[in-house]
């Protein structure tokens, strides 16, 4: 069983509609009793770090994340869950979960691309080109383009975790993958057909990412 954590962020319901969609079955819950009960955990949300960081505090999420991806089982990180899987984050001026190394940087004013200036927040469909095979992203064609909307950007300590880049006026971390835990600043779940094969694939997946 696939859950999806509540942490009273944005954008769950859209998540829980394309596992619908791809068959799995699935709950939503803050609670860390139910979340035990999973296989696999997507991390998902669009909203605020401050205000995700609190919420989650509140509920021990937090240190219930340490721990899931201590045991080894699979962890799927989406936009905000994206994140704030980091050290730190430049929005509120957030320390966040660290999982991952690194922190979470706002797109710089001055973005532009071939002379021309880009809109922050960077909105709209948008390619990842992958650094190296994973199971998650099994059979995903390099041509394929998925759904972003966002102002901040994952900047990480350790290029080995990152898995794909894409281009906004400059090249950041679209993709991060490190053993058990992947995550995409993109949302699969609104990026038509190439999404949801990226959902099969991370509920199919065993955590290992060789």
């Amino acid at each position: 069983m696939i859950a999806i954590i509540d942490y009273k962020a944005g954008n769950i319901t859209s998540v829980a509609c394309a596992l619908q969609n791809i068959g799995e079955k699935f709950i939503i819950t803050d609670d860390t009793k139910e979340l035990e009960r999973a296989s696999h955990v997507i991390f998902p949300g669009v909203g605020a770090a401050g205000d995700a960081m609190v919420n989650l505090g509140q509920k021990k999420l937090d240190a219930w994340l340490k721990d899931w991806i201590k045991a080894g089982k699979p962890l799927m990180g989406i936009c905000l869950g994206t994140q704030i899987i980091l050290d730190y984050s430049e929005e509120n001026e957030t320390n966040c979960i660290g999982l991952i190394r690194g922190s979470t940087k706002l797109f710089p004013a001055d973005l532009k691309e071939s002379g021309r200036s880009l809109k922050i927040p960077h909105m709209g469909w948008n390619n990842v080109e992958l650094k190296r095979s994973h199971p998650v992203f099994e059979g995903i064609s390099k041509d394929a383009e998925f759904y972003f909307v966002h102002s901040y950007y994952p900047a990480l300590a350790d290029d080995s975790v990152v898995l794909g880049v894409t281009d906004y006026g400059i090249k950041f971390c679209s993709v991060l993958a490190q053993k058990n835990l992947v995550a995409m600043q993109f949302h699969p779940e609104k990026s038509g057909r190439p999404g949801l094969q990226i959902l099969r694939n991370f509920c199919a997946w065993r955590g290992n990412d060789l």
